[in-house]
């Protein structure tokens, strides 16, 4: 789908490589522009596979790796040759270090007018904060998110994945999709400015809007204050479960299902608004009711019922169910005798997932191919930045 789409990638750690991993998915030919010492996400571990980190591994398939010392004038000469024939360029440096080495939108873009800028930074190209450092544990605590996670009684705690990254990751490709479609009809590219921090407060739009509409500061709970009256954890007889009773039709279904189909009815349960003034009580009567029986069985009424409710998975579970496998969730490439464990996309574009072409590349492994391919470089030009350690 974007096979004639050519992005030069000059990100490191996860935001960034990720969002030039899910352009390249849908067919973008990602060339990603390392230091001589690579993307600092290479040498996050352990855990390692291969001496490289499991961590690098999972955001950067479908991508040629040439080793670049742009900080040297002939290094910045060749990145200028390879932003020639670029459509998008995608950079997570400061906004000063931009600037310092003309990699920023408006040198870059001063004689290349179809290209694509993309500066994924914490803070964005201006306000007070332009100039500070941020990864996505930084940028979480600015979002309020870490403020709302965890149990009411407990500190604040980070989210189980990097969401800031991933978050901003895709809106970095979303709003490169965009450019590329105002592009054919206007042959222009643009400067598209994304931040962590503002990636992060928008995922916590759901919590400030209401905020802002009512001036009601909400509060850590556990997960146990949603704006739908039962949408939380319950304990079973042996393994807690997720439940999601999110409207009068699954209300009435959850009480047939659990055999008691006279507790959906009465003035105080009526609507969600007033399940929500009498959660506490509901809530320990849902309780004690799941408490009788195992996860299993209540998990096989409830799908039969169709009412949303499921496991709370650890990582090897997850990887091991059965649906997700059959979806093509979780695939191996191999790579030098071994098999890089990879998560899917998690798209199917006419009945098909996006697959892989490339695994995850090793430092520099395609520096002579692209310098030769793309850029007609001979043998003697080539050496010569072998010698002086340019490439």
């Amino acid at each position: 789908m974007l096979r004639d789409v050519r992005v030069v990638d000059l990100t490191t750690s996860i935001a960034g490589p990720y969002a030039t991993m899910l352009l390249a998915d849908f067919g973008a030919e990602v060339i990603k522009v390392e230091r001589p010492t690579g993307d600092d996400a290479r040498h996050w571990g352990p855990p390692f596979l291969d001496k490289e980190s499991l961590w690098f591994l999972s955001v950067n398939r479908n991508k040629k790796s040439i080793c670049l010392d742009f900080s040297d004038s002939k290094g910045r000469k060749v990145l200028s040759e390879l932003l020639d024939t670029a459509d998008v360029f995608i950079t997570n440096q400061l906004v000063g270090v931009q600037k310092k080495l003309g990699l920023d939108a408006e040198t870059v873009r001063a004689d290349r007018r179809g290209l694509i800028h993309v500066s994924l930074t914490g803070f964005g190209l201006d306000g007070p904060y332009a100039a500070r450092a941020c990864y996505d544990l930084i940028a979480e605590g600015y979002s309020s998110v870490m403020d709302l996670t965890g149990s009411f009684d407990a500190e604040a705690q980070k989210v189980g994945s990097p969401a800031a990254d991933m978050l901003a990751g895709t809106d970095a490709a979303l709003a490169v999709l965009a450019a590329l479609h105002r592009r054919t009809a206007t042959g222009e590219g643009c400067a598209i400015d994304i931040t962590l921090t503002e990636s992060m407060i928008r995922f916590m739009s759901p919590r400030i809007v209401p905020y802002l509409g009512s001036g009601e500061v909400p509060r850590r709970s556990g997960g146990k204050d949603s704006v739908i009256a039962i949408y939380q954890t319950f304990d079973t007889a042996d393994l807690p479960m997720t439940l999601g009773i999110g409207n009068d039709g699954i209300w009435r279904r959850f009480w047939e299902a659990v055999g008691e189909p006279q507790s959906a009815d009465g003035a105080h349960v009526a609507t969600n608004s007033d399940r929500r003034a009498n959660r506490a009580q509901i809530v320990g009567q849902i309780q004690a009711i799941l408490a009788r029986r195992p996860r299993a069985e209540w998990l096989e009424r409830f799908a039969a019922a169709k009412v949303p409710a499921g496991p709370i998975y650890r990582v090897d579970e997850v990887v091991s169910d059965p649906h997700f496998r059959d979806r093509g969730a979780f695939f191996r490439i191999p790579r030098d005798g071994h098999d890089v464990p990879q998560v899917s996309l998690g798209v199917h574009v006419d009945g098909e997932a996006a697959g892989y072409f490339l695994p995850p590349p090793r430092l520099g492994q395609h520096s002579e191919e692209v310098l030769r391919g793309l850029l007609g470089y001979d043998d003697d030009s080539i050496n010569a930045l072998l010698t002086s350690k340019v490439i």
